[in-house]
């Protein structure tokens, strides 16, 4: 046998996983036993479908309005035109800098690293962003850097997306390693779906880079449902927990998903539970297309109201709702 100096590497089980993910609205049909005429909206380039298969699995076989599949499936809704709702819903392009680089609010900046996800979530507030004239890619995060070495009131760096776990190990660590050498900036925090859609993600590669270093280290996961956290999910914040990275969740109310008290006791107390604290339950973005997930102001705070009756406070969220131009996330109280 010819030997080689070639080193063959394995594609990482997440990267495999994410190939393998739904593309086709038929086969995620097929897979959960619906109808295959079930209504849906013509899938596009720029937003089409996409669903891990682990996530799938998750959803409730034959039911149409399983709460999982309710936030992928690409409904008939999605074609009207809504008053009041837009392609930039919080003001992310006014706030766009060269390289990747959002600034809105004192002390922290956030970098939109990449377009790219593991699921497309149908409510997503930057499904109509321009990507492509935004990126921090690689070879663009010159200016980036630049930027966050040229502003010393900035002590915390947001990276973004799309999301940031869907880059390779390699090209986060090389930004991270960077973000290391500002003395400035204290944390690194990332907002991520992939824990929770593909937590294969989580993986010894990844651990490998993220643990080390002197920035300390913020996740903030997005769920919206108790299902969506299984036996993987928990085993991948387990292992970022005992790594010491701080565990913060993020939801999105919507309507026939989570706009239940009892939905969002039961979210909460499994977040905390995986070692993950309640952190902002979000009042709808208004996206274009996404109105039929809106749920009104004073419903949202009758929840709070409720949540709060059934949890102690600090594994309840704060409601908050985001304005273009406001120096911060808006507070609701109940």
């Amino acid at each position: 046998m010819i030997q080689t100096n070639l080193e063959i590497r394995q594609v990482p089980a997440w990267q495999q996983a994410l190939s393998q993910a739904f593309t086709k609205p038929s086969e995620l049909l097929e897979f959960l036993g619906l109808p295959a005429d079930m209504p849906c909206m013509p899938v596009n380039r720029q937003f089409p479908l996409r669903v891990p298969r682990g996530f799938a699995a998750r959803m409730e076989k034959g039911n149409a309005r399983d709460p999982l599949f309710l936030q992928v499936w690409p409904a008939l809704a999605e074609g009207q035109d809504t008053a009041g709702f837009s392609d930039d819903a919080v003001g992310d392009r006014a706030s766009l800098k060269d390289g990747g680089l959002i600034h809105k609010y004192e002390g922290r900046a956030l970098v939109i690293t990449t377009g790219a996800c593991a699921v497309h979530c149908r409510y997503c507030f930057r499904q109509h962003f321009p990507y492509g004239e935004a990126l921090a890619s690689r070879d663009r995060w010159r200016a980036t850097l630049k930027a966050l070495a040229d502003d010393r009131s900035i002590h915390e760096v947001i990276l973004s997306g799309g999301d940031p776990l869907a880059l390779t190990d390699d090209k986060l660590a090389e930004f991270a390693e960077a973000v290391e050498f500002l003395p400035h900036v204290d944390t690194l925090r990332i907002h991520t779906r992939l824990p929770v859609v593909l937590p294969e993600r989580i993986d010894d590669r990844f651990m490998a880079w993220f643990a080390r270093g002197r920035l300390r280290k913020v996740m903030v996961i997005h769920a919206n449902h108790a299902n969506e956290i299984d036996s993987p999910v928990a085993g991948a914040l387990a292992r970022l927990r005992d790594a010491g990275v701080t565990l913060l969740n993020q939801s999105v109310l919507l309507r026939g998903v989570n706009d239940r008290s009892s939905t969002l006791v039961e979210l909460s107390e499994r977040l905390f539970a995986c070692g993950v604290m309640p952190y902002y339950l979000h009042m709808l973005d208004r996206v274009r297309g996404t109105a039929h997930f809106e749920v009104p102001e004073n419903e949202a705070r009758a929840l709070m109201r409720a949540m709060s009756a059934r949890l102690p406070g600090y594994r309840v969220p704060r409601l908050v709702r985001e304005e273009p131009g406001a120096p911060s996330k808006i507070v609701l109280a109940g």
